[in-house]
């Protein structure tokens, strides 16, 4: 029987391939191009939404904003993320370590400079307190006060506190102690005291020399400051000097009775250690 003119030929028509062979080939081509394109994951997105519309997805998806075309010419690279080898890990750390420390050297002196310049300020804040509160007393020229970089030092003079030849505080030098002690203990820091004499030789029952007449002294000013049970012992250090570090030469009675004395020296520690042990720790 021969065949129906009216009827289409079996399968499909020949034109058919041909139009799918280039359909893949223009995906191939589009693919390509999206690769070697910079990814920007926002028009992507509009790009995707975009395209579900066009292939029959029912929905309607609001696109943020218009997508653009874009080089195929990459304009910067943008290596992918990938985990370091250990060697590039050593490599970065040691690189990192090496300028923080050259930062560091740049910026330490400086810094332990704005440290120290605070610290000193504070001294001078906290010794000016000490003037005050004893201001009757230094008046008198029983004790004075005075700063000596991060030190402040409480002179007691030998004049009302203690006779001569002797080591035992005097009847009513009390509410002096009383009020350096109060001194101190608002104070921070070491407490050093340390008792001084003149040149002239002494030798009796209870001294056999200068040595033991300054450390009794001493020994006097820091009894009586413990007495007060807020002052922490293990703040206190006791020293005799002897005639061995005078004010004033040893030239006049006035100048010995200005030599002859019990030092509280109150001493702060230094801030710049503190800022090069953290940074010691730092680097470590």
């Amino acid at each position: 029987m021969a065949d129906c003119p009216k009827c289409p030929p079996a399968g499909a028509p020949l034109w058919l391939a041909t139009f799918a062979d280039l359909m893949s080939l223009l995906m191939c081509f589009f693919v390509l191009l999206l690769s070697f394109a910079t990814m920007d994951a926002k028009k992507f997105k509009a790009t995707a939404e975009s395209l579900e519309n066009a292939f029959g997805v029912q929905r309607d998806i609001e696109a943020a904003e218009i997508p653009m075309g874009t080089s195929i010419i990459a304009q910067h690279f943008s290596p992918a993320s990938t985990n370091p080898t250990l060697l590039e890990e050593v490599k970065q750390s040691t690189s990192q370590s090496s300028t923080s420390l050259d930062v560091s050297l740049e910026e330490k002196e400086k810094i332990k400079q704005e440290i120290m310049e605070q610290a000193l300020d504070n001294t001078q804040a906290e010794a000016k307190k000490i003037e005050e509160r004893l201001k009757d007393d230094i008046n008198k020229g029983l004790v004075s006060v005075e700063t000596q970089g991060l030190k402040i030092i409480i002179r007691i003079n030998e004049k009302g506190s203690f006779g001569s030849g002797s080591a035992i505080l005097k009847s009513g030098f009390e509410p002096v102690m009383n009020r350096i002690t109060e001194s101190v203990i608002s104070a921070k820091g070491k407490v050093l005291v340390a008792g001084h004499t003149d040149d002239i030789p002494i030798s009796t029952d209870w001294y056999r020399s200068n040595w033991e007449l300054s450390a009794g002294r001493s020994v006097s000013v820091a009894e009586f400051m413990l007495k007060n049970k807020k002052l922490d012992p293990k703040r206190i250090i006791i020293e005799g000097h002897a005639d061995t570090q005078p004010l004033v030469p040893n030239t006049s009675s006035a100048n010995r009775a200005k030599n002859r004395r019990v030092e509280v020296i109150l001493v702060q520690d230094d801030p710049t250690l503190e800022f090069d042990k953290t940074q010691t720790h730092a680097q470590e």
